[in-house]
């Protein structure tokens, strides 16, 4: 429940603080003085947008803070606009998305206002109204009904983009076909460009590299003054000393080591020679190689793992086209199974709501009864939709005939600003006792009624108040008369400002402005005992 609201230099308000009680709390006031704004306020602590407009004039800011009880938890919102246009949101001090702020105020409090009337007039919302109704048995079934929309959609968008695709695939199967045919008859294998690139500068090469090696095997060795034979004296000599220390032993080893060390990489010298052969043919067929490569990396801008990697693409997508009839007519198959539990989920949450509807439909006459509509007569009218949704198939429309022997119709082209009104009242008595919202709050709950009926809708408001925190601005002493905490919004002006304030009304305050709103600023006592009849007969 909403205990307090602060509000600073927004709009006409500059400083206000308002203490909510439980019950009903109605707030009053000239025309003009400011009375919608305070909603406007609470709506913006309550996550609407923020709007520059909202500062006033000549301030940086404008801020409004709210206290809040929810689920045993105490909660302090503060919404500050700037005059730039920044808006900030804070729970208990901690900066919050808009986001975040909306889902948690969703939960303490509902505004009605006159866009409400329009809601209720709209058929679209119909349908959710009736589900908010013995929610405790419909949101499974609407639970299901959505699982299984999920799915039936998802194969049917996986059915259109395989038709799509082969239909896409037929037109270039002949150029995959080309493509794949080109890669493969390629016989790439990975690193092949680089290995073929070394072949070719060797063989290109090959007459220099023969004489380059063939001249430094003769030296190091070939001969018997060669650079091997030499290290091999050396070796035998520092190896003949190497039993008379330790040091010598060392670096015998280290020269027996450089020996065979050398003698390697003379064999290494000798086998590259021998192998070393000017090729022409092979050098063609090396350059051939490597221009065929490089086309087809340049023409597919891939180098060769990406090429194959394309190759195993094109098989895929080509073994897809092949076999797309076959997965069509199982897509399609598994539509028809989808479809028939749909269909049976569909019906499960119909029949949920038809059953819920049976007991609204009374619910809601028996309220209209009590909201001076004694003749009325209210329908809730089921139609089948030929598509699927994710809230099933049912269309659903509120009829309503208020005048004995006339027809159900719709409700509007029946109502009326103040019959609405009064059948939006009948609702929120319903559906409030469902929807587990703590705090309703009624902004021109009035409009088009009076006599009678507002204090029918005013005792109706003291009624919901018993189980729920009501804040509710009226005009009418019969609304006013039922308030269990009453608030007075007065405004003020001097030479430079306008400022307005909002005071809690004492029992005899409230007697006065009920006689204000009963009789304007000349208050007599006659007034005045009628005020205090209307408060006596509203208890």
């Amino acid at each position: 429940m909403i205990r307090h609201i602060g509000i600073r230099n927004f709009a006409i308000i500059k400083n206000v603080d308002i203490d909510f009680n439980d019950g009903l709390n109605i707030i009053t006031g000239e025309t003009g003085a400011g009375k919608s704004i305070v909603i406007e306020a609470v709506s913006l602590a309550l996550g609407s947008r923020a709007d520059t407009a909202f500062v006033r004039s000549g301030c940086d800011k404008a801020t409004i803070q709210m206290v809040a009880d929810h689920d045993g938890q105490e909660y302090i919102i503060t919404r500050e606009v700037s005059s730039s246009g920044r808006s900030t949101c804070r729970i208990n001090d901690e900066i919050v998305t808009l986001g975040t702020l909306s889902h948690l105020c969703s939960k303490l409090a509902d505004i009605h206002g006159q866009y409400d009337h329009q809601s209720l007039l709209n058929p679209d919302n119909h349908l959710n109204l009736v589900d908010l109704y013995r929610k405790e048995e419909i949101t499974p079934a609407k639970a299901d009904v959505a699982l299984l929309f999920g799915e039936y959609e998802s194969l049917h968008n996986k059915l259109y983009t395989l038709k799509k695709d082969q239909a896409e695939g037929q037109r270039q199967k002949d150029f995959m076909e080309y493509e794949l045919r080109e890669i493969t008859e390629a016989h790439l294998t990975p690193g092949e460009d680089e290995k073929l690139a070394d072949e070719i500068s060797l063989l290109q090469n090959s007459e220099k590299i023969f004489q380059n090696l063939a001249g430094a095997y003769q030296i190091t060795a070939e001969g018997e003054l060669s650079l091997l034979s030499a290290m091999k004296q050396v070796a035998d000599m520092v190896q003949s000393t190497s039993e008379y220390t330790s040091e010598l032993k060392e670096l015998a080893a280290r020269v027996t080591s450089l020996y065979y060390e050398y003698e390697d990489a003379c064999s290494g010298i000798r086998e590259c020679r021998d192998k070393t052969v000017f090729d022409p043919e092979a050098l063609d067929e090396a350059i051939a190689r490597e221009e065929l490569i490089g086309k087809l990396k340049s023409k597919h801008n891939r180098d060769i793992p990406q090429l194959l990697e394309y190759a195993e693409e094109l098989k895929v997508r080509l073994d897809s086209i092949e076999n797309a009839d076959e997965e069509m007519a199982q897509l399609e198959s598994e539509i028809r199974k989808t479809e028939i539990a749909l269909k049976g989920a569909c019906n499960k949450l119909s029949d949920a709501r038809r059953k819920s509807a049976v007991i609204l439909e009374k619910l809601i006459t028996e309220q209209l009864a009590q909201l001076n509509f004694n003749d009325a007569e209210f329908a809730i009218d089921f139609k089948e939709s030929s598509s699927f949704s994710p809230e099933g198939t049912d269309i659903v429309e509120f009829l309503i005939s208020t005048n004995k022997g006339e027809p159900l119709k719709p409700l509007s082209r029946i109502a009326s600003g103040g019959e609405m009104s009064r059948i939006m009242l009948a609702f929120k008595k319903i559906i409030g006792d469902y929807d587990e919202i703590p705090t309703m709050i009624f902004d021109e709950i009035d409009s088009g009624i009076s006599g009678i009926a507002a204090s029918v809708v005013g005792r109706k408001l003291r009624e919901i108040s018993e189980s729920h925190q009501i804040i509710c601005i009226t005009h009418l002493p019969q609304i006013a008369a039922c308030g269990s905490s009453n608030y007075r919004i007065c405004k003020h002006a001097d030479e430079t400002m306008t400022y307005t304030t909002i005071d809690a009304l004492s029992d005899e305050e409230q007697v006065s402005e009920i006689a204000r709103l009963l009789g304007g600023e000349n208050i007599t006592e006659t007034t005045l005992a009628s005020a205090r009849e209307l408060i006596s007969a509203s208890k």
